[in-house]
């Protein structure tokens, strides 16, 4: 998402509305986490990618935690 954002000044926060959407209508069972590594480093590092990712999940349970970040993609790949 960072680069669909003003490269040099977005903030995490930018993204909360996406990732809002993204999840009331797909719900935790069907997302799974993906980046675009390496076409992001135009725009920040993949640390700080994965960052806007992670801090917003926290207040998900370990469980849904666990399905965005490789259990749904495990179970939709078949790995």
């Amino acid at each position: 998402m960072v680069t669909e954002a003003d490269w040099k000044n977005w903030k995490k926060e930018d993204f909360k509305p996406y990732l809002d959407v993204v999840v009331e209508a797909f719900g935790t069972k069907r997302i799974m986490f993906g980046s675009d590594w390496p076409v992001c480093l135009v725009a920040t590092s993949y640390n700080e990618m994965l960052s806007i990712v992670e801090d917003y999940f926290p207040s998900f349970s370990k469980e849904e935690q666990e399905k965005i970040f490789g259990l749904n993609a495990i179970r939709f790949y078949n790995l």
